[in-house]
């Protein structure tokens, strides 16, 4: 029996602005790098950084949304698949590529400033969304907390 599964989570920042652009059949499709961050503590007890950049693409409505809504910066969480594009260089050489179709981007955090967004937007905010104050004037009884 052959089985498969493609299927990637990733949680980072935009490394530039969503490019946003139309296929001839009017489809809306948007591309932006993400930046994913691993820290960790090595045997001599330093700390250690490294980055991994991933270039993501998503399609249609998505496409519009995040190119309206994140920028440079935006912290944002992608769920998608693995695609890998090939094609022969202007010299010859085979070339490839390993994107990310995202299925779904979740925005994360809230604007910068708390105002309003930084890009002009055709409509109301996306559901990932929410008010600038909405922590405020959320209150948890610490009663109710099973732990």
């Amino acid at each position: 029996m052959s089985v498969s599964l493609n299927k990637v989570f990733l949680m980072g920042n935009l490394t530039r602005d969503p490019e946003l652009r139309y296929t001839p059949a009017g489809t809306a499709v948007a591309g932006f790098g993400l930046a994913i961050n691993r820290r960790w503590r090595d045997r001599e007890g330093k700390d250690k950084e490294e980055a991994t950049f991933v270039e993501i693409e998503t399609w249609g409505r998505q496409a519009e949304t995040v190119s309206n809504y994140l920028s440079k910066g935006s912290p944002a969480f992608v769920e998608g698949r693995l695609r890998l594009d090939q094609w022969e260089s202007k010299t010859g050489e085979r070339r490839s590529k390993l994107k990310v179709v995202a299925v779904r981007v979740q925005f994360l955090g809230g604007r910068p400033g708390g105002g309003s967004a930084s890009k002009p937007s055709g409509g109301r905010a996306p559901a990932e969304a929410s008010p600038p104050d909405a922590e405020e004037k959320f209150e948890v009884d610490e009663s109710e907390i099973p732990f």
